[in-house]
């Protein structure tokens, strides 16, 4: 099994499990229909809070963004396959350095795998159909939710 395969495997694992969780009593909000799983693992108690993220979290989704930047052009039609299918994998070898490098408290680790999940999902569509720009939008929205719940400037270090 490849280090990507494994990588792709454990983050759908751990994404179903964390989805799989039952909802917390104490947080009605948190409950919803077992059929409908959230899109990502549940944000901190308090929305306001964002994680904080560690040296190796700030390195891969860095080059996570760089390989999304690049992605743009495939957008305006100026990327061929290869090179759509190449940035892809950069993106799937930067997931495999999150997955081995990252220490984060559980609930920013379920939190993180969830994100992992939408962008291994659009890679391997970007793998499938590289003519298709479509999966571009998703990397962006999922780079859009790791802003959203994960703060930077703040280290776990």
């Amino acid at each position: 099994m490849t280090t990507r395969v494994a990588a792709a495997l454990l983050a759908s694992i751990l994404a179903s499990l964390v989805q799989a969780q039952p909802p917390d009593a104490s947080h009605p909000g948190h409950a919803h229909d077992a059929h409908t799983p959230p899109a990502v693992a549940p944000a901190p108690a308090d929305s306001t809070t964002r994680f904080a993220a560690d040296d190796a979290l700030r390195t891969g989704m860095a080059g996570i963004r760089s390989a999304v930047a690049v992605l743009a052009h495939h957008e305006a039609g100026h990327l061929g396959a290869q090179q759509v299918r190449e940035q892809a994998g950069a993106i799937e070898r930067q997931v495999d350095y999150l997955i081995a490098n990252c220490k984060l408290e559980p609930q920013a680790d379920a939190t993180l795998h969830g994100i992992i999940s939408h962008l291994l999902g659009a890679t391997r569509a970007l793998h499938d159909d590289p003519a298709d720009p479509t999966p571009v939008a998703a990397l962006r929205a999922a780079l859009t939710e790791y802003s959203e719940r994960f703060d930077e400037s703040s280290t776990t270090d």
